[in-house]
């Protein structure tokens, strides 16, 4: 592998794990984009090549999620009862997710992503305050909201942060102790959207070298390096600085890769 993809696979991770610790995201929504370009790069199978950028990106997840889990946990920041809760239907809905992602071509799935990342945006930025008297719903609910979160997530490669944050602050949850719970989720949400990608690549013919599935390991690898230390950092920015202008500035970064995503795949 070439030393400037090498290099830009570091610095992905290392922005990438920033991000997660700070939002409670599995970092997704910049990988993704940012994969496929360089993907593109370095001549990989057009017709494949949002879903190489969707599965390592999920693999790239599980080592992120789970040093700004262990980040979060330390400040008690983490509502367990509600991962335990949530956690079946996560883990079913993104399973079964990376099932449909494997049968959309890469254009629909592209436009796809940039679409929904683009709604995601627009919701950061009107910060929306939920009624004082909601409150986390039954288990029942709980779980039909994970196969939700989980099978979105698998079309898109994210943690679930995106969704899970705002579904808790919906729920009067304070947003530090969100983004830790999110942290959380996110980790079966990678686990099983990771497995489902390699499954669904087994037999894919005329795939890279060192690819298991969809998954391309020396990029799985190198950005989880970098991710597992800068996760922990971001954890840490979460609990001291102004969130709200965060979010409005994590809204633009969303748009502006997932709109580079989409031209990227439809002029390719």
């Amino acid at each position: 592998m070439d030393i400037y993809f090498l290099i830009s696979f570091l610095l992905l991770g290392a922005f990438t794990g920033v991000f997660a610790g700070l939002f409670g995201i599995g970092g997704g929504g910049i990988m993704v984009p940012m994969l496929s370009l360089i993907f593109v790069r370095m001549a990989f199978p057009a017709e494949h090549l949002v879903h190489m950028a969707l599965a390592t990106s999920m693999a790239a997840i599980v080592p992120t999620a789970l040093a700004s889990l262990r980040a979060h946990h330390s400040r008690n920041a983490v509502l367990w009862s509600v991962v335990i809760k949530i956690a079946p239907g996560i883990l079913l809905g993104t399973f079964a997710g990376t099932f449909l992602a494997t049968y959309l071509s890469a254009k629909p799935l592209a436009i796809f992503f940039s679409c929904f990342m683009a709604f995601v945006a627009l919701q950061m930025v009107l910060d929306r305050k939920p009624k004082p008297s909601r409150q986390i719903p039954s288990s029942l609910v709980l779980n039909s909201v994970g196969s939700g979160i989980g099978g979105i997530s698998a079309l898109v490669a994210i943690g679930g942060g995106t969704l899970t944050v705002p579904f808790l602050t919906w729920c009067n949850v304070a947003l530090p102790v969100a983004i830790g719970t999110s942290a959380a989720v996110g980790l079966p949400i990678a686990f099983a959207g990771a497995l489902g990608y390699v499954v669904n690549g087994w037999s894919i013919p005329g795939l890279p070298d060192y690819t298991l599935g969809f998954v391309y390991w020396p990029a799985v690898i190198t950005m989880a390096a970098a991710s597992f230390f800068t996760a922990r950092l971001g954890a840490s920015l979460a609990h001291s600085l102004p969130i709200p202008l965060l979010k409005k500035c994590f809204a633009l970064l969303l748009t502006g890769l997932s709109l580079h995503m989409l031209f990227t795949i439809l002029g390719h």
